[in-house]
């Protein structure tokens, strides 16, 4: 079954063509079914890349997905325009009276700075609080994976002595767990940061489960025991451009930065990268979609509010 969106954003017609199957407004209300409502906190700069990237994985399983982009209302970014962001996007309030199956919070380029220092912060922490009676079941991705683990355990995160720059390998630790079902037992996925979350943090907290970590980017998946917050530290969300055009940048800027590790042949820049993490990605989002989100939350919305977290 497709994802649900608007036929004039950007990323239908680049799904369309990459003959992902998407379902325009139009065509979705004839069908008599209820779609999985997943609601998206957009915190990327480049909006339009990171909402393309995720609404390919949603689109890729066999569950109709309606998905509500959502903006922060307190920090109005720069890297888009506004008019897309007024059409495509809503705000917190806009939506804090509703319901949904899922929420995704991605990262976002402030992992150098303390949480409270963030512009958003504040926002963001409602949103959080909201979830819990308010979403069955969340996915939080790099920052917003650090975020979370910080406001909900108070695990915090610390500065690495290098940026954390490439497609790392990384060992599944529990093989019986839904959300790893059909992964390999040594897999691959992108990271891209400057702090990290020390595994040990995570293994200490009863409420929480190491799912698959990397012995050179550490954690990458972890989950509450409940299985309704799930934290990756990693971009498995990532196009195969992704990190090159994040190399480029750095370089332009003058920033120390090497080639995105086991990402160019033989390390060789010049040549087109090699993507290992495609499989694992959407099988990730599927499995989240399908164990986590579809055949758990109440048929009708409404009564998440009944089904908080312990």
């Amino acid at each position: 079954m497709p994802v649900k969106i608007p036929n004039e954003l950007p990323a239908y017609d680049i799904l369309t063509g990459e003959n992902i199957f998407v379902m325009s407004e139009q065509r979705a209300v004839t069908q008599d079914i209820r779609p999985l409502r997943i609601a998206a906190l957009n915190l990327m700069p480049t909006k339009t890349v990171t909402e393309t990237q995720l609404l390919r994985l949603l689109g890729n399983t066999s569950l109709q997905v309606e998905v509500t982009l959502l903006r922060t209302a307190s920090y109005q970014p720069r890297n888009t325009d506004h008019t897309h962001l007024d059409t495509f996007y809503r705000t917190f309030d806009e939506v804090k009276g509703e319901q949904f199956d899922g929420l995704i919070v991605t990262g976002a380029p402030v992992e150098q700075m303390p949480f409270e220092a963030v512009a958003y912060w504040e926002e963001l922490t409602d949103v959080l609080r909201w979830a819990d009676e308010n979403v069955f079941s969340s996915m939080f991705i790099c920052w917003g994976a650090q975020a979370a683990l910080y406001y909900y355990y108070g695990i915090d995160k610390h500065p690495l002595p290098r940026k954390l720059f490439g497609v790392y390998p990384h060992t599944v630790m529990n093989r019986t767990h839904r959300l790893l079902r059909g992964f390999d037992d040594l897999f691959y996925a992108p990271h891209s940061r400057h702090t990290t979350v020390r595994v040990e943090d995570v293994a200490s907290n009863p409420a929480l489960e190491v799912l698959a970590t990397s012995p050179e980017a550490g954690l990458y998946l972890a989950a509450s025991r409940d299985g309704r917050r799930v934290f990756v530290t990693g971009h498995s969300e990532y196009d195969a451009e992704t990190l090159g055009l994040e190399y480029q940048r750095d370089l332009a800027a003058g920033l120390p930065i090497e080639p995105p590790v086991n990402y160019y042949p033989e390390n060789d820049s010049s040549r087109a990268p090699r993507v290992t993490w495609r499989a694992h990605g959407n099988m990730l989002f599927g499995n989240w979609l399908n164990y986590f989100v579809y055949q758990e939350t109440p048929y009708v919305v409404e009564e998440i509010r009944a089904q908080k977290h312990p």
